[in-house]
């Protein structure tokens, strides 16, 4: 296991001197954006597809800096409604995909995306009650007439790439939670798995470690995201925790994002590690930054110190007494 950093928080610098800065803090991995929400700051897609010159030189610069990529991500909705919008998601993933076959990735991170509630409707529905019934209806149409069909093909373009694809469980997407997650994946092929962020989780009272064994019993978990949350009880307890206040209005919402280790402490991330470790997950825990109480730089240094100590480096050794 080693201790990643989705490289958005950084997008202002250069790719050079992002790998410079997360190298002198004791970073091993990036996850680097190349499109949709993240953007592609640090991976302009189109500029590295089909070009070995460009990707000889990104190569040059990990191998200056003793860092891999643990995954290209490239978050957004490929089911929206809007046609445009949709294939415009889809160029984005499938080229991720083809881009990360060449620079031997392993990992495409993305969203499952969210489609509209009837064949009628422009705007995406997220439904997370079966009553009245015509959300139940509206539920099996995204699952049954679009998700499916759509991830079957993507699953099947990412087979013929060899690149797992790995998907955050999200608010406001189809996909959002475990159960959820495992449906997909029995509906496509091995591709599909998760982006595990247990930071999603948290606010929906998902116990965390119960969570990676439901999926990693079907080895379903493609790659972590290291982000920690705190649900703040003084505001959930009236309002509860599907919060529209703005993520910038940090006193009046019922949950945050937090570094890791402010919304749950180290021995809970000792155990998030070590039952990584029970269900075979052996690759990063990419951190993604987005805790508004403090600096990228000083939540991404807070967040790799803990990480460092929770983090196991070496192979399991023989249990000579068993």
């Amino acid at each position: 296991m080693d201790i990643g950093v989705l490289t958005v928080p950084l997008g202002g610098q250069s790719l050079d001197d992002a790998l410079a800065y997360l190298h002198g803090i004791g970073v091993d991995a990036v996850e680097l954006g190349c499109g949709g929400h993240p953007g592609d700051s640090h991976l302009p897609r189109e500029e590295y597809l089909d070009d070995d010159e460009a990707q000889d030189h990104l190569f040059d610069l990990l191998d200056e800096y003793e860092m891999r990529i643990s995954a290209l991500a490239t978050h957004n909705n490929p089911l929206h409604p809007d046609e445009e919008t949709a294939e415009e998601a889809d160029t984005e993933l499938r080229e991720a995909i083809e881009l990360a076959d060449q620079l031997d990735v392993n990992t495409v991170t993305c969203f499952s995306g969210l489609p509209a509630g009837s064949p009628n409707d422009e705007t995406p529905n997220w439904v997370t009650a079966p009553w009245p019934g015509e959300h139940a209806e509206a539920h099996e149409y995204q699952w049954e007439e679009v998700a499916v069909p759509y991830w079957s093909d993507l699953a099947e373009h990412a087979a013929d790439h060899g690149v797992d694809v790995a998907i955050e469980m999200h608010p406001n997407m189809l996909v959002y939670e475990p159960s959820g997650m495992l449906r997909l994946r029995e509906a496509t092929n091995e591709r599909i798995g998760a982006n595990f962020d247990p930071s999603h989780l948290y606010w929906q009272n998902i116990d965390i470690t119960d969570a990676i064994r439901f999926l990693g019993e079907h080895d379903a978990i493609h790659h972590f995201h290291a982000k920690d949350t705190k649900v703040y009880d003084a505001e959930a307890r009236t309002k509860g925790v599907l919060d529209t206040t703005p993520y910038d209005e940090e006193a009046d919402r019922s949950w945050l994002f937090r570094s890791v280790g402010y919304g749950h402490g180290e021995d809970h991330w000792k155990d998030v590690v070590s039952t990584l470790r029970m269900v075979g997950y052996d690759g990063a825990l990419s951190i993604e930054h987005e805790d508004s109480l403090t600096s990228s730089n000083e939540g991404l240094e807070k967040a790799v110190a803990m990480l460092q100590r929770a983090v196991f480096r070496d192979r399991p050794g023989e249990a000579y007494w068993a």
